[in-house]
């Protein structure tokens, strides 16, 4: 096992959008200075870390995810250099930075691919996935014929301009397959490899990986080849930089942190109407927008206890908390934000979990202020999930303050309803959920009991009722964290925790809407409180 690094244990993160958070030079797209411009905003957030989605050359067919040149910034948000300032500026200031990496497909454009596409032999040809003929598919992977001189087809990961690096296959019933010890495999490695050791020799602190469970094609449902691939990814990286750390977008954290990877994310799962665990929370609907049905645990209205939500996550959080973290977010880009189908209310008593759990948060911008999921026409392959990725609201000017564009040339509508939140109508108002967030990870900084492996334990979790309560500890540190998003008073006795009884007293640090008797915490209606014991 390698030694998680040191600066997570108090991280916070901050996921940025590139071409939604700041435009700094007026052609309606955001770019790499604008985030360098924001860097003292996004430091008073509290939070001291951020992931960046990928900003790297691309055609944009899906939003940058589709690369075509790993060691190129994409010129619409600037250059290299611009990158590398952005990373000088942020150590100054405390901050780790976070980039994209995409080590399972590239763009169709990229030159790999089109060397790979070639009649004749050459150094890429096993670069990707090739079948035996143009004309030849494989079951249960889309592929594409006819559009290369080679005469094969490609094996695709997402969209049709993704077609899938070669990793190797764990079992193998065609001649075309290639071992993952095979030499095209292993030079996908190397290449991998290469790209990161680009960017972490330039001043990235590591990497979000997408899709980090997909590598190796055909793996058993332990992942096992997968996870043989990261460590020999891993290992020369984690001897050149030791401080780097990795964040997988995998959601089975007892199989990625074992491939490696420091953090994994809770991720949003809605399969044909079957909701996991994070789901349960705060996004049980069918509806992004209404939600009439919603019966998620934060919505004040839908009567839903925390039990589902412990089902699914109490056994994974068993089975690795002894080996990194398991991460709550507020949101990210592939995920339906919570207003305007919650509240400001609903929202405060989601986060207030979200940043006290064990794991290390991650925070989707925009969310501090609640800013709304929009129904809007999809751009750049974000179909349903463009109405998470809108510019950031940052003050009444035109624009919102993201950009001093024509409306017509922004690189997605602002929103303009009423009600629009913004961050300067909410600085320094003590009811704003932006001052709520503030509390939180002001509570989170050197505050060893919710530091991302502390001790947690559920203490209160009734079969009846909506309350949930929990302790986080470490050494001495103690905290009770306690919760009520119902609209009904509850109350929670303190001698469950050894508070209040014994004579020992619970000391509040943040309350909203709760109140403490001499035995007791009284959690009111939409209630959230963190207690010292």
């Amino acid at each position: 096992m390698h030694q998680t690094p040191s600066w997570l244990d108090e991280a916070v993160f901050y996921e940025i959008y590139p071409q939604s958070f700041y435009d700094s030079n007026g052609d309606g797209i955001g770019d790499i200075p604008g985030i360098t411009d924001k860097l003292d905003y996004i430091s008073s957030l509290g939070c001291n870390a951020l992931w960046i989605n990928p900003c790297f050359d691309s055609p944009f067919k899906d939003a940058g995810y589709d690369v075509r040149d790993y060691t190129r910034v994409a010129p619409r948000y600037g250059t290299n250099q611009d990158l590398v300032d952005l990373f000088e500026q942020a150590h100054r200031r405390g901050i780790h930075v976070l980039l994209d990496l995409v080590p399972g497909h590239t763009s169709e454009e990229h030159r790999w691919f089109a060397n790979s596409g070639q009649a004749g032999r050459n150094e890429y040809s096993d670069r990707y996935i090739w079948t035996g003929s143009s004309f030849e598919g494989y079951p249960g992977m889309p592929f594409i014929g006819g559009e290369a001189p080679r005469d094969a087809a490609y094996i695709l990961n997402f969209f049709k301009c993704q077609p899938a690096l070669n990793y190797g296959f764990a079992s193998r019933d065609r001649s075309w397959q290639q071992s993952p010890d095979d030499p095209g495999p292993t030079a996908t490695r190397q290449a991998m490899v290469d790209v990161m050791r680009f960017w972490l020799s330039r001043g990235c602190d590591g990497f979000r990986v997408d899709m980090a469970d997909s590598l190796v094609k055909n793996d058993d449902e332990e992942k096992t080849a997968t996870t043989d691939t990261w460590h020999r990814l891993f290992e020369p990286i984690r001897e050149e930089f030791p401080q780097a750390a990795f964040v997988s977008e995998w959601g089975k954290p007892w199989q990625s942190l074992k491939a490696g990877f420091d953090m994994d994310f809770y991720l949003n799962w809605r399969w044909e109407g079957k909701p996991n665990g994070y789901n349960r929370l705060a996004r049980n609907t069918e509806d992004e927008l209404a939600g009439g049905d919603d019966s998620s645990y934060f919505k004040a209205d839908s009567g839903t206890g925390i039990s589902g939500f412990l089902a699914d996550y109490i056994p994974q959080y068993l089975r690795s908390r002894d080996l990194g973290s398991f991460c709550f977010i507020t949101c990210n880009h592939d995920t339906p934000r919570l207003a305007p189908r919650l509240t400001t209310e609903e929202i405060k008593v989601a986060y207030g979990m979200f940043l006290t759990m064990p794991g290390v948060p991650f925070i989707y911008y925009g969310d501090e202020i609640g800013m709304r999921y929009r129904d809007l026409p999809t751009k750049e392959g974000g179909y349903n999930r463009t109405g998470s990725r809108t510019p950031m609201q940052w003050d009444g000017s035109a624009n919102k303050g993201f950009s001093q564009a024509d409306p017509t040339d922004l690189y997605l509508p602002v929103d303009l309803e009423p009600g629009a939140p913004t961050v300067a109508e909410q600085e320094g108002d003590p009811d704003s959920l932006l001052t709520f967030v503030r509390q939180l990870t002001a509570l989170r900084k050197g505050n060893k009991a919710l530091r991302p492996g502390a001790d947690f334990a559920v203490v209160h979790a009734p079969r009846q009722g909506r309350s949930f309560a929990y302790t986080r500890s470490q050494g001495s540190d103690r905290l009770l964290v306690a919760l009520n998003p119902g609209r009904q008073e509850e109350t929670l006795p303190l001698d469950l925790v050894g508070a209040g009884a014994d004579g020992r007293t619970a000391r509040p640090l943040i309350t909203l809407n709760t109140g403490l008797s001499q035995d007791s915490l009284i959690l009111k209606g939409q209630s959230f409180a963190v207690m010292a014991l």
